[in-house]
């Protein structure tokens, strides 16, 4: 009788029937697609489709809202304006340097203003940013959303809402150059 001797890596007992699950990969728990499925309506047959229904009284016809009048310019300047501007304001109380107010309404979905403003140290940045968020709970009962960045001090992305601050360290703001992106967009005047 001939014994076969087990080769290096293996075992009798890796043989055995208690062998650990086999965790599937990212490619194997994706979903998969049927070949030949129905594809979805064109856009024009499903708003077809919608309106037969809507006149043969099967859903309700849709709601018409009224158009929007635009502000007047001599309106005063809306919230998120107000926002920035004392954001700007605090920073430059904070001996803050470049602040710039870049107005990105109707460019962008998630703020309307952004307001860039950079420090000469990690310190300085760390601080503006922290006083900015101070300022702004006191003077303006606003809370700051986020806060990212606050220990390393190189560049401190915060979230009011409609305004996005970035306060950078000199060095780094000269790296992403934030302000170049946008550079056709209009900028609003700071009072100092």
């Amino acid at each position: 009788m001939v014994t076969k001797k087990p080769t290096l890596g293996t075992s009798s007992k890796s043989k055995s029937k208690t062998a650990k699950a086999k965790v599937p990969t990212a490619k194997e728990r994706r979903p998969k697609f049927k070949v030949g499925a129905r594809p979805l309506p064109p856009p024009k047959r499903a708003i077809r489709e919608r309106e037969e229904a809507t006149s043969s009284g099967k859903l309700p016809a849709p709601r018409v809202s009224k158009p929007v009048r635009a502000k007047k310019s001599s309106a005063k300047p809306d919230r998120g304006q107000t926002v920035a501007l004392a954001i700007a304001s605090s920073g430059l109380d904070r001996k803050a340097l470049n602040v710039e107010i870049i107005d990105v309404r109707g460019r962008v979905d998630y703020a309307d203003y952004i307001v860039v403003m950079s420090g000469r140290s990690d310190r300085q940045v760390a601080a503006l940013a922290r006083n900015i968020e101070d300022d702004l709970l006191k003077k303006e009962k606003i809370r700051c959303a986020g806060i990212e960045g606050l220990p390393q001090g190189a560049w401190v992305l915060m979230d009011f809402g409609d305004v996005i601050v970035h306060v950078f360290h000199e060095d780094t703001r000269g790296y992403y150059d934030i302000e170049a992106l946008w550079m056709d967009a209009a900028r609003v005047h700071i009072d100092d």
